[in-house]
């Protein structure tokens, strides 16, 4: 395992309690099939980033209640190089608050991987490589799918993506949209360049201007979200 300077870091915040999950346990931990679960699913395309040949760090945001999870990724010691850190109370206790506590850990590229999102399609698991390359011009680029449903919409990162005269964008970009009318599609994952990476916090923030306007997007067949209702069993 490489001690140098990481080429892309992500960040894997595993702090939230889950509470929409529903179930007695860790919902990264919820099983998908024999031996896989969903935080494993969620990490293929990080392990696949790994392996493609640049440096990858990988910085966990947790709290004690997520044990059981920094237990189970011990098991990814050997492909990924891997830094804890508690998430500080003294930010928000949301999604913003977890991506400030690791970035001071940060260099590179910045990528922000959901530990409760799954990607969906043939080829999903290179989506994340093929967007820390396209990052520039604009600094950020999104794994996304296309999503019409306004109740689905209202509870993740929503997007509208259109076509400008450098290719496909990001038109518009919104956080749990209280009125989704208008947006197509939804954010998996996220890059920054270097120079955008303290801007990460914006994106998880509602009512706030979107960062992510302009971004280049890698398109998914889907991707399941297991932070709702209803998802076990």
């Amino acid at each position: 395992m490489s001690t140098s300077s990481p080429d892309v870091t992500v960040i894997l915040p595993c702090a939230g309690y889950g509470v929409r999950f529903g179930a007695p346990y860790s919902k990264e931990l919820h099983s998908l099939a024999p031996g896989v679960c969903v935080i494993d699913r969620s990490l293929e395309a990080v392990v696949e980033l790994a392996r493609s040949g640049l440096r990858v760090r990988l910085v966990v945001v947790f709290r004690t209640h997520k044990l059981d999870v920094v237990g189970h990724l011990a098991s990814y010691a050997r492909d990924l190089s891997m830094v804890f850190v508690y998430q500080d109370d003294s930010l928000e206790d949301n999604l913003s608050g977890a991506i400030r506590t690791a970035l001071p850990l940060t260099e590179g590229r910045v990528a922000l991987v959901l530990p409760d999102i799954t990607l969906v399609g043939p080829g999903s698991e290179r989506s994340l490589v093929e967007a820390v390359g396209r990052t520039e011009p604009s600094g950020w680029c999104v794994v996304a799918s296309r999503e019409h449903d306004p109740d689905a919409l209202r509870e993740l990162g929503a997007l509208r993506l259109g076509v400008r005269e450098t290719g496909a964008r990001v038109l518009a970009a919104e956080e749990k949209p209280l009125r989704p009318d208008g947006f197509n599609a939804a954010w998996a994952m996220v890059v920054a360049s270097p120079r955008q990476a303290h801007r990460l916090p914006e994106i998880a923030l509602k009512g706030a201007d979107s960062p992510l306007v302009g971004a280049s997007i890698v398109e998914v067949a889907g991707f399941v979200n297991f932070n709702t209702a209803g998802t076990p069993g």
